[in-house]
Protein backbone atom coordinates (compact mmCIF):
# COMPACT_ATOMS: atom_id res chain seq x y z
CA UNK A 1 0.00 0.00 0.00
CA UNK A 2 1.09 3.09 -0.69
CA UNK A 3 0.28 6.43 0.71
CA UNK A 4 0.72 10.29 0.42
CA UNK A 5 3.07 12.03 3.47
CA UNK A 6 0.33 14.16 3.63
CA UNK A 7 -2.24 11.40 4.40
CA UNK A 8 0.47 9.88 6.67
CA UNK A 9 0.94 13.15 8.23
CA UNK A 10 -2.51 13.25 8.92
CA UNK A 11 -2.80 9.84 10.61
CA UNK A 12 0.31 10.23 12.95
CA UNK A 13 0.93 13.94 13.15
CA UNK A 14 4.00 13.73 15.61
CA UNK A 15 5.43 11.14 13.04
CA UNK A 16 4.79 8.16 15.49
CA UNK A 17 1.61 6.57 15.22
CA UNK A 18 0.05 6.10 19.05
CA UNK A 19 -2.19 3.46 19.29
CA UNK A 20 -4.71 3.05 22.16
CA UNK A 21 -5.33 -0.17 23.80
CA UNK A 22 -7.55 -1.08 26.66
CA UNK A 23 -6.11 -3.37 29.36
CA UNK A 24 -7.62 -6.14 31.84
CA UNK A 25 -6.89 -8.82 34.30
CA UNK A 26 -7.59 -11.08 31.04
CA UNK A 27 -7.89 -10.83 27.58
CA UNK A 28 -10.53 -10.72 25.31
CA UNK A 29 -10.83 -10.18 21.88
CA UNK A 30 -10.84 -6.52 22.66
CA UNK A 31 -9.27 -6.36 25.81
CA UNK A 32 -5.30 -6.56 26.10
CA UNK A 33 -3.31 -8.09 29.23
CA UNK A 34 -0.06 -6.75 30.19
CA UNK A 35 2.78 -9.25 30.37
CA UNK A 36 5.47 -9.98 32.59
CA UNK A 37 7.37 -7.21 31.79
CA UNK A 38 3.80 -4.58 31.37
CA UNK A 39 3.87 -4.86 27.94
CA UNK A 40 0.33 -4.98 26.59
CA UNK A 41 -0.02 -8.54 24.65
CA UNK A 42 -3.29 -9.19 22.50
CA UNK A 43 -5.63 -8.76 19.31
CA UNK A 44 -5.51 -5.02 19.20
CA UNK A 45 -2.08 -4.88 19.78
CA UNK A 46 -1.56 -7.29 17.23
CA UNK A 47 -3.17 -5.34 14.34
CA UNK A 48 -1.68 -1.83 15.85
CA UNK A 49 2.07 -3.25 15.31
CA UNK A 50 0.86 -4.66 12.04
CA UNK A 51 -0.20 -1.30 11.28
CA UNK A 52 2.95 0.27 12.35
CA UNK A 53 5.06 -2.01 10.39
CA UNK A 54 3.16 -1.57 6.53
CA UNK A 55 3.23 2.46 7.16
CA UNK A 56 6.90 2.08 8.09
CA UNK A 57 6.06 4.37 11.36
CA UNK A 58 7.35 3.82 14.91
CA UNK A 59 4.30 2.58 17.34
CA UNK A 60 3.89 4.17 20.65
CA UNK A 61 0.93 1.72 22.15
CA UNK A 62 -0.76 3.81 24.87
CA UNK A 63 -2.73 1.56 27.37
CA UNK A 64 -5.80 2.53 29.23
CA UNK A 65 -8.18 1.45 32.05
CA UNK A 66 -11.11 1.55 30.18
CA UNK A 67 -12.68 1.93 26.37
CA UNK A 68 -14.24 5.56 28.08
CA UNK A 69 -10.58 6.36 28.59
CA UNK A 70 -9.30 5.82 25.06
CA UNK A 71 -12.29 7.44 23.55
CA UNK A 72 -11.71 10.19 25.12
CA UNK A 73 -7.90 10.37 24.19
CA UNK A 74 -9.01 9.84 20.54
CA UNK A 75 -11.54 12.80 20.97
CA UNK A 76 -8.82 14.93 21.72
CA UNK A 77 -5.89 13.97 19.18
CA UNK A 78 -3.87 12.47 21.62
CA UNK A 79 -4.32 8.93 20.74
CA UNK A 80 -4.10 8.86 17.12
CA UNK A 81 -6.03 5.24 16.36
CA UNK A 82 -7.67 2.95 18.92
CA UNK A 83 -10.84 0.34 18.69
CA UNK A 84 -13.26 0.89 20.78
CA UNK A 85 -17.12 -0.95 21.02
CA UNK A 86 -19.14 1.59 18.64
CA UNK A 87 -22.20 3.22 19.94
CA UNK A 88 -23.94 6.09 18.82
CA UNK A 89 -22.50 8.53 21.95
CA UNK A 90 -18.74 7.32 20.62
CA UNK A 91 -20.16 8.62 17.41
CA UNK A 92 -20.73 12.12 17.98
CA UNK A 93 -16.81 12.33 19.35
CA UNK A 94 -14.64 10.31 17.14
CA UNK A 95 -14.79 8.81 13.34
CA UNK A 96 -15.16 5.28 13.21
CA UNK A 97 -14.18 2.77 10.50
CA UNK A 98 -14.64 -0.72 9.85
CA UNK A 99 -15.13 -3.61 13.05
CA UNK A 100 -13.02 -6.79 13.63
CA UNK A 101 -15.41 -8.38 15.56
CA UNK A 102 -18.57 -8.39 16.65
CA UNK A 103 -18.91 -8.31 20.48
CA UNK A 104 -22.22 -9.53 22.53
CA UNK A 105 -23.19 -7.97 26.03
CA UNK A 106 -24.20 -9.63 28.84
CA UNK A 107 -24.17 -9.98 32.85
CA UNK A 108 -21.95 -12.24 35.74
CA UNK A 109 -23.84 -13.31 38.00
CA UNK A 110 -21.87 -13.97 41.81
CA UNK A 111 -21.70 -17.14 43.55
CA UNK A 112 -24.97 -17.82 45.09
CA UNK A 113 -27.19 -15.71 43.13
CA UNK A 114 -30.63 -16.24 42.59
CA UNK A 115 -30.75 -13.87 39.30
CA UNK A 116 -31.38 -16.72 36.11
CA UNK A 117 -31.75 -14.52 32.93
CA UNK A 118 -31.16 -11.01 31.49
CA UNK A 119 -34.71 -10.21 32.14
CA UNK A 120 -34.36 -10.89 35.72
CA UNK A 121 -32.05 -7.99 36.03
CA UNK A 122 -34.24 -5.34 34.67
CA UNK A 123 -36.02 -5.29 38.87
CA UNK A 124 -36.01 -2.62 41.18
CA UNK A 125 -33.39 -3.19 43.64
CA UNK A 126 -31.02 -5.00 41.61
CA UNK A 127 -27.60 -3.15 41.76
CA UNK A 128 -25.66 -3.76 38.54
CA UNK A 129 -21.94 -2.98 37.91
CA UNK A 130 -21.10 -1.65 34.91
CA UNK A 131 -17.37 -0.37 33.37
CA UNK A 132 -17.39 3.65 33.89
CA UNK A 133 -18.09 5.69 30.32
CA UNK A 134 -18.50 2.04 28.46
CA UNK A 135 -21.13 1.30 25.64
CA UNK A 136 -21.75 -1.77 27.41
CA UNK A 137 -22.53 0.37 30.69
CA UNK A 138 -24.68 3.10 28.89
CA UNK A 139 -26.63 0.16 27.03
CA UNK A 140 -27.29 -1.74 30.82
CA UNK A 141 -29.08 1.37 31.76
CA UNK A 142 -31.30 1.98 28.99
CA UNK A 143 -31.93 -1.86 28.68
CA UNK A 144 -32.30 -2.49 32.60
CA UNK A 145 -34.21 1.26 33.92
CA UNK A 146 -35.62 -0.74 37.05
CA UNK A 147 -31.80 -1.45 37.94
CA UNK A 148 -29.51 0.91 39.74
CA UNK A 149 -26.45 0.72 37.36
CA UNK A 150 -23.04 1.89 39.52
CA UNK A 151 -19.89 2.53 36.79
CA UNK A 152 -16.27 1.70 38.14
CA UNK A 153 -13.12 2.34 36.05
CA UNK A 154 -11.98 -1.10 35.52
CA UNK A 155 -12.00 -4.90 34.99
CA UNK A 156 -9.40 -5.09 37.88
CA UNK A 157 -11.82 -3.38 40.43
CA UNK A 158 -15.14 -5.12 39.01
CA UNK A 159 -13.28 -8.65 39.27
CA UNK A 160 -12.51 -7.96 42.87
CA UNK A 161 -16.19 -6.54 43.21
CA UNK A 162 -17.67 -9.68 41.66
CA UNK A 163 -15.49 -12.49 43.75
CA UNK A 164 -17.04 -10.64 47.19
CA UNK A 165 -20.35 -10.45 45.86
CA UNK A 166 -20.12 -6.50 46.07
CA UNK A 167 -23.50 -6.47 43.70
CA UNK A 168 -25.53 -8.38 41.80
CA UNK A 169 -24.65 -8.48 38.03
CA UNK A 170 -21.44 -7.54 36.40
CA UNK A 171 -22.02 -6.28 32.46
CA UNK A 172 -19.42 -6.97 29.93
CA UNK A 173 -18.80 -8.88 27.18
CA UNK A 174 -19.29 -12.86 26.31
CA UNK A 175 -15.71 -13.11 25.61
CA UNK A 176 -14.55 -11.42 27.91
CA UNK A 177 -16.10 -13.23 30.85
CA UNK A 178 -14.35 -16.40 29.47
CA UNK A 179 -10.87 -15.52 31.09
CA UNK A 180 -12.33 -13.95 34.19
CA UNK A 181 -14.95 -16.72 34.99
CA UNK A 182 -11.66 -19.33 36.69
CA UNK A 183 -10.99 -16.38 39.28
CA UNK A 184 -14.73 -16.20 40.60
CA UNK A 185 -15.39 -19.36 41.45
CA UNK A 186 -19.19 -20.04 41.39
CA UNK A 187 -20.30 -17.00 39.10
CA UNK A 188 -22.47 -17.56 36.22
CA UNK A 189 -22.49 -15.75 33.07
CA UNK A 190 -26.06 -15.26 32.06
CA UNK A 191 -27.06 -16.73 28.50
CA UNK A 192 -28.48 -14.19 25.71
CA UNK A 193 -27.08 -10.40 25.52
CA UNK A 194 -28.43 -7.07 26.08
CA UNK A 195 -26.44 -5.17 23.62
CA UNK A 196 -24.74 -6.06 20.29
CA UNK A 197 -22.16 -4.27 18.37
CA UNK A 198 -18.55 -4.03 16.67
CA UNK A 199 -14.99 -3.40 17.72
CA UNK A 200 -14.06 -0.54 15.69
CA UNK A 201 -11.32 1.52 14.54
CA UNK A 202 -11.42 4.61 15.63
CA UNK A 203 -9.28 8.30 14.85
CA UNK A 204 -10.05 11.61 15.75
CA UNK A 205 -12.60 13.58 13.50
CA UNK A 206 -12.07 15.54 10.76
CA UNK A 207 -9.16 13.54 9.19
CA UNK A 208 -10.75 11.78 6.62
CA UNK A 209 -7.39 10.43 5.08
CA UNK A 210 -6.32 9.23 8.30
CA UNK A 211 -9.84 7.41 8.33
CA UNK A 212 -9.21 5.86 4.95
CA UNK A 213 -5.30 4.50 5.62
CA UNK A 214 -6.61 2.52 8.85
CA UNK A 215 -9.60 1.02 7.52
CA UNK A 216 -8.10 0.17 4.05
CA UNK A 217 -5.49 -1.31 6.28
CA UNK A 218 -8.54 -3.29 8.48
CA UNK A 219 -9.84 -4.81 5.51
CA UNK A 220 -6.50 -5.77 4.43
CA UNK A 221 -5.94 -7.32 7.40
CA UNK A 222 -9.27 -9.12 7.72
CA UNK A 223 -8.62 -10.36 4.16
CA UNK A 224 -5.01 -11.67 4.57
CA UNK A 225 -5.49 -13.44 7.34
CA UNK A 226 -3.98 -10.39 9.90
CA UNK A 227 -7.11 -10.44 11.81
CA UNK A 228 -7.65 -13.95 12.14
CA UNK A 229 -3.93 -15.18 13.69
CA UNK A 230 -4.13 -12.04 16.14
CA UNK A 231 -7.32 -14.26 17.46
CA UNK A 232 -6.22 -17.06 17.31
CA UNK A 233 -2.95 -15.80 19.18
CA UNK A 234 -5.54 -14.05 21.80
CA UNK A 235 -6.90 -17.34 22.17
CA UNK A 236 -10.14 -17.10 20.69
CA UNK A 237 -9.73 -19.61 17.37
CA UNK A 238 -13.56 -20.07 17.57
CA UNK A 239 -14.38 -16.98 17.36
CA UNK A 240 -15.36 -14.99 13.68
CA UNK A 241 -13.98 -12.57 12.33
CA UNK A 242 -16.48 -9.07 11.70
CA UNK A 243 -17.74 -8.83 8.18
Amino acid sequence: MNFSPDDLKQLAPTGTLRGGVVAAPAASTFFVRKDGTGAPQGVSVDLLKAFAATLKLPLELQVYDNSGQVTDAVNSGACDVAFMPRDVLRESRVDFGPAYYLIASTYLVPAGSTIQSIDEVNRPGVRIIGISNTTTARSARRTAPLATVEEVPSVDLMTSMAARADGDAFALTHDSFGGLLPKLPGARVLAGHFQQTGISLAVPQGRPAALAIVSALLEDAKKSGVVRRALDAAGFAGEPVAP
